[in-house]
């Protein structure tokens, strides 16, 4: 059996498959809409959309030139109607509000019988927020039946840092977002079948980056989940171990600290025999295996965040 340092490939293997952390990115790798989505979209709950403040109306009264015309929702969440007066329409639906100029035609004594229909040709507020980690951060109008995918989609699909959990910030209620975990079977669209109104605001999660660079078999990033943790031999194994010219004795961990990065000294070699407890990552860590050679083993930090800032980021299986 080849063993890296103490520990055999077979068991680094598994530390690196215990440590697998689904991302939302593999989840929604093609929401992309210049892309065929493997993945069906789940439809949205239909709902009536309300008037409010902003929005304009085409108010149309049959055979009454004279009491139609296009009205705005002024900021008391009224209209103006031609000769009747304020009718508040604010929380109303189109037909709501027709019902509602009919009766205040009655009410007046204008009409007798009227009959009238209101469209909406502008709604101001009915767009949902798409924050987070998506291509293209916004407003994106709600104006039918919509998912949380087709919504995610509108926003271009999530960036190659997105996490698993998404939070959906409901309008009428804002003080109990709903938080959806896409951890969830390939092909599973349960996840993402949530109540989507005007209004909301939908925020996509960052996974954190955990860097390792140096003498290790894969260099490069990988990325976490909020609130899952990454330690420092699940990070060597993700990196598929270390190399034999590694100097395990002399390996650094780069926090930032405060805005500044710092050096950390980790005792990889105890770790990996386990004679020294295993330490937890936290996210833009960078854990540096410097090379055996004493002028490579006292690079400074300087020397050390170039190789981190160009390391190619992986998702982990």
């Amino acid at each position: 059996m080849t063993k890296i340092r103490g520990y055999s490939i077979s068991f680094l293997c598994f530390l690196a498959s215990a440590c697998a952390l689904p991302v939302l990115a593999q989840n929604v790798a093609s929401l992309n809409p210049d892309t065929n989505s493997s993945v069906p979209l789940v439809s949205g709950v239909a709902h009536a959309l309300q008037i409010s403040a902003g929005d304009l109306l085409d108010v149309n009264v049959f055979d009454t030139a004279e009491l139609s015309g296009r009205l705005r929702v002024n900021e008391r969440g009224s209209i103006a109607l031609p000769i009747a007066g304020d009718v508040v329409v604010s929380g109303l639906t189109a037909d709501q509000t027709g019902h509602a100029i009919e009766q205040k035609l009655l009410a007046t004594n204008i009409l007798k019988d009227p009959h009238v229909s209101v469209t909406v040709l502008e709604y101001a507020t009915q767009g949902v927020t798409v924050l987070g980690e998506v291509k293209n951060p916004g407003v994106y109008p709600l104006l039918g039946t919509h998912g949380l995918l087709d919504l995610i989609s509108a926003a271009g699909g999530v960036t190659p840092n997105a996490g698993k959990a998404v939070t959906v910030t409901h309008r009428t209620d804002p003080d109990h977002p709903e938080i959806v975990n896409v951890q969830s079977k390939p092909g599973s669209t349960v996840a993402f079948n949530v109540d989507v109104r005007p209004g909301d605001t939908i925020v996509v999660s960052h996974a954190g980056i955990i860097y390792v660079v140096g003498e290790v078999g894969k260099p490069g990033g990988f990325l976490i989940e909020n609130n899952d943790r990454l330690t420092v031999l699940q990070a060597i194994a993700l990196a598929q171990g270390t190399t034999r010219t590694a100097s395990l004795n002399h390996t650094k961990l780069i926090r930032k600290t405060g805005g500044t990065p710092e050096e950390f000294p980790i005792p990889l070699k105890k770790i990996l025999r386990n004679s020294a407890p295993d330490q937890i990552l936290a996210d833009g860590d960078i854990l540096f295996v410097p090379s055996g050679a004493a002028q490579n083993a006292l690079r400074d930090v300087e020397s050390i965040l170039p190789a981190a800032a160009s390391a190619m980021v992986y998702h982990i299986p």
